[in-house]
């Protein structure tokens, strides 16, 4: 069947909210099974988008973040221009992010009120926060008519798995299931005042190898020594940090019996492989950007300074992580399992 609809949706910068964008993918394929949906995005989340069988293509935007690079959007536009498009959603609120649909002469380009981008979006929306909280109903919105209510359940992530690829890291990595495993995300790209302390996540991997699991620990290359100082708590914690890809790290997860993670981009990817899970948070809120499943337990002290959404914490103190313990995200861990 010819699609009705042909989709460019321009997708966020950052993990989390991609792997969030795909309850909008969802959406728009439950409203329009024909239609057909493409994403201009970073280039270092085309592979994630691979593992969203509701993408129809990723399509690199050659261009370093918070860069305008007129001329290589005006050129990408250009080159898009014959596909057809009937729709473009512009997810992030600058007004460099909506050029290139502009420039692709999409008919109806939809977004949200944000920089001066009149012109560039001619299906302006006006963000009420007050009804769209989440980040994830605020991306799934600009999917639907503007009189349109929110549907009553929002299609939750799921991203697909490879079993080849979980073949292949076992026998590169030396990996065995010899025990259930826990996978941890020490990490936040954001800063560390979304971090439970390293040396809480150190005593947990303790007392989950006394119970008889074994822990893998998870996040980028400059994430390594935060792996390394967990693995010091025995021989069944193995440090991945900087040994995975993005889909490996899927793949991964996906074999866990659970996991423990920071407010993060992997967080969202362990809550989109359906494993239990227990976010914690600190200087942001669960009432924001929730992992987006049901089998996730959240660990939120809700000081009187939170939410601050600081990189850093203001007072010196990060109360919010330091005062979180050990017995009460075990506690959660248990409860999720």
């Amino acid at each position: 069947m010819k699609p009705t609809r042909r989709y460019l949706i321009v997708g966020p910068a950052w993990v989390g909210d991609m792997v969030m964008a795909q309850s909008l993918f969802k959406t728009i394929r439950q409203r329009n099974p024909a239609a057909l949906i493409d994403v201009l995005a970073p280039e270092w989340s085309l592979p994630l988008l691979g593992r969203m069988p509701e993408v129809n293509e990723a399509i690199a935007l050659p261009v370093q973040h918070g860069q305008l690079a007129l001329l290589t959007r005006y050129r990408l536009g250009r080159q898009l221009r014959h596909r057809g498009y009937t729709h473009a959603i512009v997810l992030p609120r600058s007004a460099k992010a909506a050029l290139v649909p502009f420039f692709a002469r999409v008919p109806l380009r939809t977004g949200f009120r944000g920089e001066l981008r009149y012109g560039l979006i001619n299906d302006m929306r006006q963000l009420d926060k007050t009804m769209l909280v989440q980040t994830v109903q605020r991306m799934v919105a600009l999917g639907m008519p503007a009189e349109a209510t929110q549907p009553a359940n929002i299609p939750e992530p799921r991203l697909a798995i490879n079993a080849d690829n979980q073949q292949r890291l076992f026998e590169k990595l030396g990996l065995q299931l010899d025990r259930p495993v826990i996978g941890m995300m020490p990490g936040a790209a954001y800063g560390p005042a979304k971090q439970w302390p390293v040396a809480s996540f150190h005593r947990l991997a303790t007392q989950l190898i006394q119970s008889g699991y074994q822990v893998w620990v998870f996040g980028s290359a400059s994430e390594a020594g935060l792996g390394e100082q967990i693995a010091e708590a025995g021989q069944a914690v193995r440090s991945l940090c900087g040994q995975t890809e993005l889909v490996d790290a899927i793949d991964l997860l996906a074999l866990c019996k659970a996991a423990v993670s920071n407010d993060s981009g992997l967080m969202h990817v362990a809550a989109a492989c359906e494993i239990p899970l227990v976010a914690l948070y600190g200087s942001s809120t669960p009432a924001y950007t929730p992992p987006l499943s049901d089998r996730a337990q959240i660990v939120y002290l809700g000081l009187d300074c939170s939410p601050c959404f600081q990189r850093q914490c203001p007072l010196g103190h990060t109360r919010c992580l330091v005062e979180m313990t050990v017995d009460q995200v075990h506690a959660a861990l248990d409860r999720a399992t």
